[in-house]
């Protein structure tokens, strides 16, 4: 297929896809699936060969929300019944993240529900920080708590986090349809407050919330813009309790298409498959290992996940390898202090404008037996999974 031939081309050269061909990633059909990932693995073996990072969630406190976005389980007004829970102490924080670490985590991801954190609230980070560091050597530590005030960014870099998450989520011009008490651009704002700081920064999507192909386009493009190191895809969890607990748009075969689409505009970007790989993709999650290089291990922050030692599996199974922490994920060029960004001489072109594709129409079978909310880990008597 000649559109896969110029987008392995210009995947390998570090050059952006122009909008109609991202588009036409979308649009391809189901017989020509293997044929896109096949296409799209080229270019992650490229940058990144087979290995796979691991990441580790820790959900520090969970629920109550005065955010109002649609998607979240912990949102203003949910009634999905979610694990509820005040801040971990940064001992019980710190052996929840033991647990990922010694599952093979590379990176534990410390969140926080809430608007963004506090003066108090980051020194409470700042603890758990060391306190993760002091006890894992060789650990990354990802710190998501929300918007960021002025210093703050600062502030957790000197604790020792190396990078920052927060997610852009949809395309800027949709984005007043998920959440009304923040826009588009305060996100922007603190990705970019995060790499100013001196943090590797982890902004991402999600997918499935009823957005059209050009809006799953526009918001990947717009993160291409920001250059975050990291850029996590996840598929939307219809929680029961939720807004959006009705839409079921996504397809195995459709969420394939996707993260073929974010590989060959982020093409040496760490692609993260992350929240509802199990619940979309079920038994054709190892196709996906061929198009990201990272996943989380374990469960999410109010779902739980695959069991650890599945996913373990999985990667072996597929001839993956997990990265270890005397390896860097990145390709040289996109290091610290490397000269080598990625060529944007085609930056003008991907903004032109093209047809953007019709929603999915949603799925007549609701599959509320693959939500299954988290009962164990961070803020239970339970152990977690990992």
């Amino acid at each position: 297929m000649d559109l896969l031939n110029t987008l392995v081309d210009k995947g390998l050269r570090r050059e952006l896809p122009t909008r109609e061909e991202a588009l036409a990633v979308l649009a391809t059909s189901d017989d020509e699936l293997l044929e896109v990932v096949a296409a799209a693995g080229k270019v992650r073996r490229q940058w990144f060969g087979r290995r796979v990072k691991l990441n580790y969630l820790v959900n520090l406190k969970s629920g109550l929300c005065p955010e109002d976005c649609s998607y979240c389980s912990q949102r203003l007004g949910s009634k999905a019944e979610i694990l509820k829970y005040t801040w971990l102490k940064p001992d019980d924080a710190s052996k929840a993240a033991a647990a990922g670490v010694a599952g093979g985590a590379k990176r534990v991801c410390l969140v926080a529900s809430g608007r963004g954190p506090t003066d108090k609230d980051v020194d409470r980070v700042s603890e758990t920080i060391s306190a993760i560091k002091e006890q894992n050597e060789g650990v990354e530590v990802c710190a998501c708590l929300g918007l960021l005030s002025d210093g703050q960014a600062g502030r957790l870099r000197a604790a020792g986090a190396d990078a920052y998450n927060h997610n852009l989520n949809t395309s800027e011009a949709t984005y007043g349809d998920i959440c009304t008490t923040h826009d588009f651009s305060d996100r922007v704002s603190t990705v970019q407050q995060a790499q100013a700081a001196g943090m590797s920064a982890c902004s991402g999507l999600i997918a499935g919330m009823g957005e059209s192909d050009g809006d799953l386009v526009d918001v990947v493009y717009a993160l291409r813009e920001l250059d975050p190191d990291s850029v996590p895809v996840n598929f939307l969890i219809p929680f029961e309790g939720t807004p959006l607990a009705k839409e079921w748009n996504l397809t195995p075969q459709r969420a394939l298409r996707i993260l073929a689409m974010v590989r060959f505009v982020c093409p040496d970007i760490e692609v993260r498959l992350a929240g509802g790989r199990e619940v979309h993709l079920r038994s054709m999650q190892p196709l996906a290992l061929h198009l990201v290089n990272s996943i989380f291990l374990g469960d999410y922050l109010t779902s739980e996940g695959q069991a650890g030692q599945d996913d373990l599996a999985m990667i072996e199974d597929a001839g993956f390898e997990v990265e270890g922490t005397d390896t860097t994920t990145l390709p040289e060029h996109r290091r610290p202090g490397c000269d080598g960004a990625a060529d944007e001489t085609a930056a003008e072109t991907a903004a032109a404008e093209a047809p953007a594709a019709t929603v999915p129409t949603p799925s007549d079978e609701t599959r509320r037996d693959l939500v299954s909310v988290r009962r164990r880990g961070a803020g239970t008597d339970l152990p977690p999974n990992a």
